[in-house]
């Protein structure tokens, strides 16, 4: 390669590196409890991530095949110039990509706690989801330049390697070592186990051995670490599917369920979250993210809707929610759901430690049919009308179960 790719490939690398500093710096800052309290749960996250992504991982990759290819097939890079403007286009989508998120990290967080003279939350979470539109097109524009530079940069190489021919075995050659003076008398203990790869992976095995032992057999000699709710109960097999169903859809992307203690959060979703709620969770479904509300009392309290209310939500959000950008699951109220894994699920639910009654698998059927008929029948009496035996049966089952086992109404 000329020195002009030599330089595109220098810019690329400048870049990675500068975004590896951010996103290690910021990682251990997010750590910090006053930190998190603001961060967590917003776009701020994301804008973290994905400077890490885009920018570390992204321009990392880059730079190294824009250098790695021409080697490789013994020509120069095709076009330095396109390699110039996919090296921009990435930096500036980047930046149009996780800047307008920081900002509306630092905006969501700010509007959630906000409250009235009259100690009132004083915006709504859809309020919050619909001033940051303009953020998330931003977001948009800068994950639209960085895909454009990416497809420029596999016509470049693509051109490249057409020009070129591969090299199957490049003869190569190193520098002989200079002789070393015999100084292992004077040398540490650890130079003699270093020279010795064998007594080295042993050494280090141990070690290690002792590490995880150190770690783990605590865990082995309790019961269980997390405080007992007696309260707290399995899923009905119907709840089970629809918790799968749920995760399948991709909801726990953009809905957490956790609260966290802050008169915030418990002024708007009811009692904060405890670690007894989730034993039976596998896995469980805090998120990292709210772009629609925290569901962890979607079926209790003030926060209760109607299986008629969640219905038409799946089948079109915006005609309950105004302004909502939650897309619509038209296809949960025609599948069938697939009741042929219930079984299996309780199965493996038990060897997690779900204390189902043994058997259960082989009634657990039946259980799911009688819970899915009463919740088709609510829906009758709201003129709506659904065969108990279609997934959004289900997934309404799961919604209003959520935050039943421990609730209290909110304020």
């Amino acid at each position: 390669m000329g020195s002009g790719a030599d330089d595109v490939n220098l810019k690329f690398m400048v870049v990675a590196v500068t975004a590896y500093g951010m996103a290690t710096f910021e990682g251990p800052m997010l750590s910090l409890k006053s930190v998190s309290a603001i961060s967590h749960y917003t776009d701020w996250i994301v804008a973290h991530v994905h400077v890490g992504g885009l920018g570390w991982n992204g321009m990392l990759t880059f730079g190294i095949l824009y250098w790695l290819i021409p080697k490789i097939f013994s020509t120069s890079l095709y076009s330095k110039k396109l390699a110039g403007m996919h090296f921009w286009l990435a930096t500036l989508g980047i930046v149009f990509y996780a800047v307008p998120l920081y900002w509306a990290g630092f905006t969501q967080s700010s509007m959630w706690k906000q409250f009235t003279e009259s100690g009132q939350l004083k915006y709504s979470f859809l309020e919050t989801v619909t001033y940051l539109e303009p953020f998330y097109a931003m977001r948009s524009f800068g994950g639209t330049l960085y895909l454009i530079g990416a497809f420029i940069m596999v016509y470049n190489l693509n051109k490249t390697v057409k020009q070129g021919r591969l090299v199957d075995n490049e003869a190569a050659e190193a520098a002989p070592l200079a002789p070393l003076a015999n100084t292992h008398q004077k040398e540490h203990w650890h130079h003699k186990l270093e020279r010795r790869p064998v007594q080295m992976l042993i050494g280090s095995l141990i070690v290690i051995l002792i590490g995880g032992i150190v770690e783990f057999v605590p865990t082995f000699l309790v019961k269980s670490n997390i405080p007992t709710i007696s309260s707290v109960k399995p899923y009905t097999p119907l709840e089970l599917q629809g918790r799968d169903l749920y995760v399948k859809e991709g909801c726990y992307t953009c809905h957490s369920q956790m609260i966290r203690p802050f008169r915030s959060e418990t002024e708007r979703y009811g009692e904060y979250s405890k670690a007894g709620e989730f034993v039976y969770d596998f896995p469980f479904q805090w998120g990292s993210k709210r772009t629609g509300p925290d569901l962890a009392r979607e079926g209790a309290g003030n926060l209760k809707k109607t299986d008629g209310w969640h219905f038409r939500h799946f089948r079109e959000p915006s005609s309950i929610s105004a302004g909502s950008i939650m897309p619509a699951y038209p296809h949960l109220l025609t599948n069938d759901l697939d009741t042929s894994s219930t079984p299996a699920k309780i199965r493996a639910m038990q060897k997690l430690g779900v204390p189902y009654p043994k058997g259960y698998d082989k009634y657990a059927n039946a259980e799911l049919m009688t819970q899915a008929k009463g919740i088709s029948l609510n829906l009758l009496m709201d003129s709506i009308r659904v065969a108990p035996n279609k997934e959004v049966i289900a997934m309404i089952a799961y919604m209003q179960r959520l935050g039943t086992d421990i609730s209290k109404p909110t304020n």
